[in-house]
């Protein structure tokens, strides 16, 4: 059977059969853009809630209970900090959309993605994430809500990553 080498994006040589190798481009490909719009639409979907006064309601325990982010509500107030980072989470998500594009945007957004994400994911640090009567690892509502964020995280680090990789290779 003929043997097609392909090159993951990281550099690495798989040799597969090559049924597979196309299957497997295709796969990836797919993935990638599901991933990628799995960041996005939570980005301007909740982004846009964070102008109702449910989520000014429900943002209330995550910031007020979050020593690194409490500092919003004196300097902006509730509906001020909310309106803040539902600016931040729509406007990256718009940059990501046009990072394809535009490899700035590309970084910016994933860069921004990150920040969104990884601040996101401290909350679990301070806030109670574990069912209080079974404990671990029984996630109660403010650890299910929380969860997914790492996995958000992660694809927005690849997005910067390759953002960045071609912003190197475009700068050469």
């Amino acid at each position: 059977m003929p043997v097609l080498k392909t090159s993951e994006p990281e550099g690495q040589d798989e040799t597969l059969p090559r049924p597979w190798a196309r299957n497997a481009a295709a796969v990836r490909k797919a993935g990638r853009i599901v991933a990628v719009t799995g960041v996005i639409l939570p980005l301007l979907m909740i982004g846009g809630m964070k102008f109702t006064s449910v989520e000014i309601e429900a943002l209330r325990p995550l910031i007020g209970g979050t020593p690194w982010l409490a500092w919003m509500y004196p300097v902006f107030g509730e509906a001020g900090a909310s309106y803040v980072l539902g600016v931040f989470e729509i406007a990256t998500a718009l940059l990501l959309i046009a990072g394809p594009w535009s490899v700035r945007a590309g970084v910016a957004g994933g860069a921004l993605a990150a920040l969104i994400f990884l601040v996101t994911c401290s909350t679990m640090v301070a806030l109670p994430i574990w069912e209080p009567t079974l404990g671990f690892p029984a996630l109660g509502p403010a650890g299910q809500f929380l969860i997914k964020d790492i996995a958000l995280l992660g694809i927005a680090l690849v997005v910067l990553g390759e953002s960045l990789n071609r912003l190197n290779k475009s700068a050469a």
